[in-house]
């Protein structure tokens, strides 16, 4: 499918603006490539195109011929009957071919259209893994999403409708030439009236453009902040914000709706324009000709000639409104992408690969920057690396640690110097990147299996204890974001596959923060150090704990983006230098702390650099013997583990490829329904509409198309009148009077169709965009309410799916499918009803016909339905897929994965078109069988008229032209009825979001606690018992314990003891499902969500940032002035630098606060945390994945600025809990211990005593 669809990076689309030679050709655009690309298949459909429209008008010729031979029987008695039933055989015949070539284009233009799509969307995947840095900050993940779920979408639909640009104004001038034969010059009236309705559609167009460019502009920005509130629901949710972020989204959607609006009403003018228009022309001609003619007589060959060539072009007439909608959507997106593809790329020449110089890794006098806009992060950096070397970079926060590793990755904007690599990289972030697939997925990472390396790369990163814990072992599906493990398992997981990559460079960005102390020294004894298994690879090792600095061969010292010093430890200590002083900075900050340390060989170690740096610090003398004990130090760690060693610790049948268990699944498929679309969405639909609006639709349509029929009709008793036949009487005043109110009452019939279509059109284009308002609020309304168990087993892209191009359908598809449907509908209904009334005998054949259609209706429409069902359902997995990839493309690009994670995508998308493929050909094969249905009426009306005694011209023209319409009507009926129940399942789905179990109420009216609640922090469990889900076990065992108002509680226990539970059924996501928690003597339970969440303090472990301002950030609500937020920021440590930013407390925080690092984020945190300031204060591992300076500033403030208050804290580092006045052991979800520290430790048998144990506190 793509070997033909997708645009070839070697094309001027994508690649890069600077690095194409500077040569006279002409820049790329979008619709250039595309039209080169399809040039023969466009011009294949346009031919059959062609000749569908020439012998469409076959019909009204051969109409003409039927009529002159009724009128004229008498002419054709002998020998020349045959020409009627000849005529009657070509009009089963001609349309038939006709229709032919006319489903050949749609399929044409179809497939094409979804092979423009396809390769669209493998383009765009393949340019969002390119992008730099500045074109990232442009194009966020929401608009990504967008352009590849609408504008692409926008671009399939519009290609059918693109042979319209020349197909309409063939068919008019063919219309003409044929009126101009029948009619004469009274035929250039209509054609006036057709040239003065140009400049109307030349308005509609430019104003169309620029609808749809805001249109777009306010999706994007609805479809970015969702994004990042799913992502960060589960903060949203702690700190009650969720509110306040579905108001911001509501009022982007405002916006949006806004813009709608004013679509629907262009809509409503063009569809009364463009409805009006054949009836206006057919008036004006007939007028002309009325009053211009020698006799003024129009018979029954002229009328329905004419009227059949009107009807002709009524239909492609009527596909103008939506065809300028179509186009002039896809003209805008079709510059979205093609601006979007013309972004920025990374520059492979960035790092130069083979001019290593004989070393790992060389960096020259690189000054390097975000982008070419920024100013520069790193100033002359130089550095030289050899291979086998192990480096650490260390420096304060915010110095350029991590983006020296991202320079040299070749992700930074090179001003000067050169950066050289030798071999494959291995890279492992400071937030770990985690896919949502198995354990053993996320380490192999594609790579084929080796049980030697894999379970080496297991044990050398402390996982074999976890994957004994996990339900399926390394077979266990973690979910999206690893959503089920804790942020140590996760970063051991991410190490674990840059140590199975076998790579020859390591870039570790401070892998060790998120880690317990013992595990973080197994972790670095195992892998990093020179007794580890890496130990004759490059390491360069980005850390706060400096301890580790005497066990490297390099260290290089950053401040403010420059290289201080750089050498070997023992000789930056010897120069007194600015080494010695950040340390001994350093250990001062540590030591105020009184921290107990964590582990013997971690403490002597400290204790040694210590004396090291107090020596160098105060005098040189000494410095001798302080060296020499810092190399006998790091001589103890140089013994590796024993391959049997290895062995012993993993369980090999856990890990094995082989292993006969099961794959444990977190998320589930998603589910596409089966049968018939519920009764229930069309009503729901119709209640979004409004009934009584829904009622008038249909009302105003009835008496539209009664106004049309009775027009018709008119016509036929005109042309049938016999005063008016007697052409002697043509002069009279009686016969000129009479032609006259023929012809006022065709006009006022005109005017009644006019005014009812107006009336149809206005209530219809206004209320469905108010439905698609509604259903838009309900379903996000819905989400965000939802527990957190939906969020944890439903891919995000799964949601923004429905956010998305299910939004879309509702928004712009299903206003027109239901325009045309009803138009369909009512225009096959008046056609049977006519032919039954002018011609009885047609009533025979009206049964077989309509069991014939009902037959390949029932066959047809439910396996279409479930096609588009499934496109939908296979359409998800795309946007997940892609999702993922945005979120790690740094690490994409450092593994060199990006071929296989593009060709994953592609054959995701693949196979979603399987089924758009499958459904555009039933498309096709229904209008094949339907065409023959609707030649079997032409024939049988035409047919059953020449049979008929006493049958008029006028009765005969009536009856034939409304057949010959019943070719076009019939097809679209069943299309737009396919089209109706394919489409409304995207109401079907976003209703089923919209009926989700929700959380409890945010409010509870009637037990509203106090404004001062909690006033002292007292808190209780009583006999409480919670799980995550039903049919899962519990995972909080009536637990029961008492918190005093301003308790400081550490809360320790090993992976899956229940911390995390504890904290969350504090804030009510998990519900109890026995017993009760007080605080403050108040039931929780009995409070709405708000109350409880919003009187509460959370430090949560991941410091999640929205896009907006850092005003934003700290208070969404606007509760706090300029000075409370300044001193929070103040006691977070951030005043100096916020006010250093651009704009200040107004900076942009960027998608995901990509504009901080990790160790500010956490300090924005903070300083949420200090403006709310309640009686309660959770620290769930809040330090868990920050450095240990960052650490010691938050447990600085905690200590000080909440010394009243209850604090209770999910401890990874048990020393930052000894000094608390109790300690909770939790075991299997039950409290095993609770009572001081220091009891506990004195009780050898006590389990916080191993705990101690295995952390070497003790």
């Amino acid at each position: 499918m793509f070997s033909n669809g997708v645009v070839s990076e070697k094309m001027p689309l994508l690649t890069n603006a600077r690095t194409q030679p500077k040569t006279n050709v002409k820049q790329a655009r979008l619709s250039r490539v595309l039209f080169k690309l399809y040039w023969s298949d466009i011009f294949q459909s346009f031919l059959t195109k062609a000749a569908s429209d020439v012998l469409t008008f076959a019909g009204p010729l051969l109409l003409g011929i039927l009529i002159h031979f009724i009128e004229n029987k008498t002419e054709f008695e002998e020998g020349g009957k045959w020409i009627g039933y000849a005529v009657a055989v070509g009009l089963f015949c001609i349309p038939w071919c006709q229709s032919v070539f006319y489903h050949q284009t749609y399929h044409m233009a179809m497939t094409l259209g979804m092979r423009m799509k396809t390769a669209l969307m493998a383009a765009i995947y393949d340019k969002a893994l390119k992008l730099n840095c500045e074109a990232q900050r442009r194009s966020t993940a929401g608009e990504i999403v967008n352009l590849m779920a609408v504008d692409c979408q926008r671009i399939q639909d519009a290609v059918c409708y693109a042979q319209f640009i020349w197909s309409i104004p063939l068919q008019v001038a063919l219309a003409i030439f044929l009126l101009w034969s029948t009619m004469g010059p009274s035929s250039l009236a209509g054609l006036s009236v057709l040239i003065l309705l140009v400049p109307v559609n030349a308005i509609v167009v430019t104003k169309q453009v620029k609808f749809q460019k805001a249109n777009l502009l306010h999706k994007d920005n609805r479809l970015k902040l969702t994004s990042e509130v799913l992502a960060g629901i589960k903060v949203l949710k702690l700190y009650a914000w969720e509110g306040s972020f579905r108001d911001k989204i509501l009022h982007i959607r405002k916006n949006e709706m806004d813009v709608l609006m004013k679509i629907g009403r262009l809509n409503t003018l063009s569809m009364f324009v463009w409805t009006c228009a054949p009836y206006l022309v057919t008036l004006a001609t007939f007028t002309t000709y009325v009053l211009t003619s020698a006799d003024g007589n129009i018979d029954a060959q002229k009328a329905f000639v004419t009227l059949s060539l009107f009807n002709i072009l009524q239909f492609p007439i009527n596909f103008i409104p939506e065809t300028i909608s179509y186009l002039t959507q896809a003209v805008v997106s079709i510059k979205r992408i093609d601006r979007f593809l013309k972004e920025e790329e990374l520059r492979p020449s960035n790092v130069d690969k083979n001019d290593f110089m004989g070393r790992a890794i060389k960096v020259e006098k690189g000054t390097f920057s975000w982008g070419k806009s920024m100013r520069p992060i790193l100033s002359n950096i130089n550095i030289d690396i050899s291979e086998g070397e192990l480096v650490a970079i260390v420096g304060s926060v915010g110095a350029g640690k991590s983006s020296i590793l991202s320079a040299m990755l070749g992700e930074m904007e090179i001003f000067h110097g050169k950066v050289a690599s030798k071999g494959k990289i291995a890279y492992v972030s400071q937030q770990a990147w985690i896919l949502n697939a198995t354990v053993r997925e996320n380490i192999l990472f594609g790579s084929q299996m080796n049980k030697k390396q894999y379970r080496r790369a297991i044990e050398a990163c402390a996982l074999q204890e976890d994957l004994k814990m996990l339900s399926g072992g390394d077979l266990t599906e973690i979910g999206e974001k690893g959503v089920t493990l804790s942020g140590g398992q996760k970063q051991r997981i991410s190490l674990a596959r840059a140590v199975y990559t076998d790579a020859d460079v390591y870039l570790f960005d401070d892998p060790l923060s998120a880690v317990d102390s013992h595990v973080g020294k197994h972790i670095f004894k195992r892998v990093i150090s020179d007794s580890g298994i890496l130990k004759y690879k490059t390491r360069v090792f980005v850390t706060h704990a400096v301890h580790w600095l005497p066990l490297v061969d390099t260290v290089i010292l950053l401040k403010e983006g420059k290289i201080l010093e750089s050498g070997s430890y023992i000789k930056l200590m010897r120069r007194h230098g600015y080494l010695a002083d950040f340390l001994h900075n350093f250990y001062v900050e540590q030591e105020s702390e009184h921290e107990e340390e964590e582990d013997p060989e971690v403490k002597e170690l400290k204790s040694k650099v210590w004396d090291h740096v107090e020596t160098v610090t105060s005098t040189s003398e000494g410095a001798n013997s302080s060296d020499d004990n810092i190399v006998i130090q790091r001589s103890k760690w140089k013994s590796s583990p024993t391959e049997s060693e290895i062995e012993k610790s993993i369980d090999i049948n856990r890990s094995s490829p082989s292993s006969s268990r099961q794959i444990s699944r977190l998320i589930d498929e998603e589910k596409a329904e089966v049968g018939r679309v519920r009764f229930s969405v069309f009503i729901a639909y119709a209640k979004a509409i409004g009934m009584c609006s829904t009622l008038f639709i249909f009302i105003f349509y009835t008496l539209y198309q009664g106004s049309s029929v009775a027009a018709n009709i008119l016509l036929s008793t005109w042309t049938d009148d016999p005063d008016l036949q007697n052409l002697t009487l043509s002069q009279t005043s009686s016969y000129i009077n009479k032609n006259h109110q023929y012809l006022t009452l065709f006009g006022v019939f005109g005017i009644l169709q006019a005014v009812f279509i107006l009336l149809h059109a206005a209530i219809a284009n206004t209320q469905m965009v108010n439905a698609a308002g509604k259903l838009h609020s309900k379903m996000l309304t819905s989400i965000v309410k939802a527990p957190m168990s939906f969020f944890e087993t439903t891919p995000i892209g799964r949601i923004v799916n429905r956010f998305s191009r299910d939004i879309e359908t509702i928004d712009n598809l299903i206003p027109s499918i239901f325009s045309m449907w009803i138009l369909t509908i009512f225009s096959v209904t008046s056609t049977i009803l006519v032919i039954c009334v002018t011609t009885p005998l047609f009533t025979i054949v009206v049964i077989p016909l309509v069991f014939m259609y009902t037959a390949i209706q029932k066959f047809f429409v439910p396996t279409s339905r479930q096609l588009k069902r499934l496109e939908s359902v296979t359409k998800s997995p795309i946007y997940s897929h892609f999702g993922e990839s945005i979120q790690g493309s740094l690490n994409i690009r450092a593994y060199e994965a990006r071929e296989r994670f593009v060709k994953d995508s592609r054959s995701l998308i693949a196979k979603n078109q399987i089924y758009y493929f499958a459904g555009i050909s039933a498309n096709r094969w229904l209008g094949i069988w339907i065409e023959f249905i609707s030649s079997c009426v032409v024939f049988a009306a035409s047919l059953f008229s020449l049979l008929s005694p006493g049958a008029t011209g006028g009765s005969l023209g009536l009856s034939v032209t409304y057949a010959l319409q019943i070719t076009s009507s019939l097809k679209w009926l069943v299309r737009t009825l396919s089209d109706l129940e394919t489409n409304i399942v995207s109401v079907e789905r976003v209703k089923e979001y919209s009926e989700l179990k929700t959380e409890g109420s945010w409010v509870n009216r009637h037990n509203r606690p106090p404004v001062d609640w909690p006033e002292a922090g007292n808190i209780q469990f009583q006999l409480y018992s919670t799980r995550y889900r039903p049919g899962l076990d519990l995972v909080l065992k009536i637990i029961t314990c008492d918190i005093k108002p301003g308790e400081k509680i550490g809360i320790v226990g090993r992976t899956g003891a229940g911390k995390s539970s504890f904290v969350l059924a504090l804030f009510r996501l998990v519900e109890s499902v026995t017993g009760s928690i007080y605080i403050d003597d108040r039931r929780i339970d009995d409070m709405g969500l708000h109350d409880l969440r919003s009187k509460l303090t959370i430090l949560p472990q991941d410091p999640v940032l929205f896009a907006g301002s850092l005003r934003m950030n700290l208070d969404p609500f606007g509760c706090y002035n300029d000075e409370d937020i300044w001193t929070a920021l103040t006691l977070a440590h951030l005043k100096v630098y916020v006010k250093s930013l651009p704009g200040g407390l107004s900076f942009d925080c960027g998608e995901g606060g990509q504009n901080f690092s990790v160790g500010q984020r956490q300090l924005v945190c903070l300083a949420r945390a200090l403006l709310r300031k309640t009686k309660v204060l959770i620290l769930d591992e809040a330090t868990a994945a920050v450095d240990l300076m960052t650490d010691n500033l938050i447990q600085e403030t905690v200590r000080s600025e909440f010394k009243d208050c209850t604090i209770l804290t999910v401890a990874h580092r048990i020393n930052t809990i000894m000094d608390y006045d109790r300690v909770m052991v939790l075991g299997g979800g039950k409290i095993i211990e609770f009572d001081k520290p220091a009891i506990l430790l004195q009780d050898e048998e006590s389990s916080f005593y191993d705990l101690a144990k295995d952390a070497d506190i003790i």
